[in-house]
């Protein structure tokens, strides 16, 4: 995979076309990267403990390397 951990890269498709971010995880294996800030998703949490309070966390999702290009 040509895309490290650390690696600024540019968005080539999707809803975040034409953004740039950095390389938070990288997954060889399967060929999908995370990208801080990018291709997120709300996530809702329930209250682990009595008296909390749920709430909704935007978490990034990996998505295909194959959709991201390095930046220079």
């Amino acid at each position: 995979m040509h895309i490290k951990k650390g690696d600024t890269v540019t968005i080539l498709s999707g809803d975040d076309k034409g953004k740039t971010g950095k390389v938070v995880k990288a997954f060889p294996a399967v060929g999908k990267v995370v990208i801080e800030g990018m291709n997120t998703v709300h996530k809702h949490q329930r209250p682990t403990k009595q008296g909390q309070k749920g709430q909704v966390v935007d978490v990034a999702m990996p998505m295909y390397a194959s959709k991201v290009a390095k930046k220079e």
